[in-house]
C-alpha cells in the first residue's frame, strides 16, 4: 500500500502547486476576496494531506506490520470531498456542494486518528 499512498501524495502535491500558482496569478482577477480565501483553504488542506499521504507511504514501507489502508483511504477521500467541494464551489458556483465539505473534514480527522493508532500499535520501537 505504501507506493499507492506515495503516488497519491505526489499527485496531490502537484495539484497543490498548480492550483496555488493559478490561484495566485490567474484567478485573482475574476474571483472575489471570499472566493480567494476559500480557494486558499482548499489548497492548504490539499497540501497538508499531500504530506500526510507521503508520510503514511513512508511509514508503511518502514513498518511492514502497520496498517495504512484505512488512514490512506480517509485522507484521499477527505481531499476529494473537502478540497474538491471547495474547488467546485469556487469555480462553478454550486453552493450546495459546501454541504459535502464537513464530510471530508471528518474523514481527515478519522484518518489522523487511524494513523495514530497504527503508530501506537507498531511492533518496532520507533523511539
Amino acid at each position: 500500500m505504501g507506493r499507492i499512498w506515495l503516488l497519491w501524495g505526489c499527485i496531490f502535491g502537484l495539484l497543490t502547486v498548480a492550483l496555488g500558482a493559478f490561484g495566485a496569478h490567474s484567478f485573482q482577477s475574476f474571483l472575489s476576496a471570499e472566493q480567494m480565501t476559500t480557494l486558499h483553504t482548499a489548497n492548504q488542506y490539499l497540501a497538508y494531506h499531500s504530506f500526510a499521504l507521503l508520510t503514511l507511504g513512508l511509514w508503511s514501507h518502514w513498518e511492514k506490520w502497520a496498517s495504512s489502508f484505512l488512514p490512506g483511504i480517509c485522507f484521499v477521500l477527505g481531499v476529494v470531498l473537502f478540497s474538491g467541494s471547495l474547488y467546485v464551489y469556487v469555480f462553478l458556483g454550486l453552493r450546495w456542494v459546501a454541504f459535502i465539505t464537513p464530510v471530508g473534514g471528518s474523514l481527515f480527522i478519522l484518518g489522523w486518528i487511524l494513523f495514530a493508532v497504527s503508530v501506537v500499535r507498531t511492533k518496532n520501537s520507533i523511539v
